[in-house]
């Protein structure tokens, strides 16, 4: 298993600063993860820096509460490819979800697919803060859209990811959609358990720690 190609190398630190993102690609291309995770505001320099490769660039939309409009969301997504983001991680509306409102929630994922024109869109629906028939329900709305994964977490909310829930959705999931766990994903162990509860991709901060203490960090 090329551990280091499930990994989101991620940084949403409000505090992030150049030297900090200019670090977090190094360690990305050092390590050939699949992608750095950033900020709207650090898109165009990620993309710079990782020009010359294979690593995406991938950034937040709606983050962290998603329950900005539609329109704005829409907007941010557009923005962010154009300035070079390859992969949109987009929250939410959980609000719309406990209302029911369903068709918005699938309207406003269309939506944000549509306007990025093929780049790669993963859904964020904050388990910590469904239940398990929101879990099913969003999985499921998911499905009907085709968007490339179901994210867990933001990890800014009451916790992020949890095995039980990764295995929940996988449970539901079709065969096309995929699962990124993020959030308190902190060392290999944790890591492996959420790829063997079927998660295709890792959202963490401490990509650089799990590989060390894998046996695949000199590949």
């Amino acid at each position: 298993m090329e551990l280091n190609k499930y990994i989101d190398h991620t940084n949403l630190k409000n505090t992030a600063t150049l030297k900090d993102i200019e670090k977090l690609c190094n360690e990305a291309i050092k390590y050939k993860f699949a992608s750095v995770c950033v900020y709207p505001y650090y898109v165009t320099l990620a993309s710079n820096l990782l020009k010359d490769t294979n690593i995406d660039v991938c950034t937040v939309i709606g983050f962290s509460s998603g329950m900005s409009t539609k329109e704005s969301k829409v907007y941010e997504a557009i923005d962010a490819i154009e300035k070079g983001a390859t992969e949109i991680d987009m929250v939410i509306n959980v609000a719309a979800l406990k209302n029911k409102d369903y068709d918005y929630v699938k309207d406003e994922i269309e939506e944000i697919r549509d306007a990025i024109d093929g780049h790669v869109l993963k859904v964020i629906i904050e388990t910590c803060l469904l239940t398990k028939e929101e879990i099913i329900k969003m999985t499921e709305i998911c499905n009907e859209t085709f968007v490339n994964f179901i994210k867990t977490s933001t990890g800014f909310s009451e916790y992020g990811a949890r095995v039980e829930d990764v295995k929940l959705i996988n449970e539901h999931k079709n065969d096309i959609l995929e699962i990124k766990a993020s959030g308190g994903i902190r060392d290999y162990e944790t890591a492996q358990e959420m790829i063997n509860a079927g998660a295709t991709r890792l959202g963490t901060s401490s990509g650089v720690i799990i590989m060390q203490n894998s046996n695949e960090e000199e590949k």
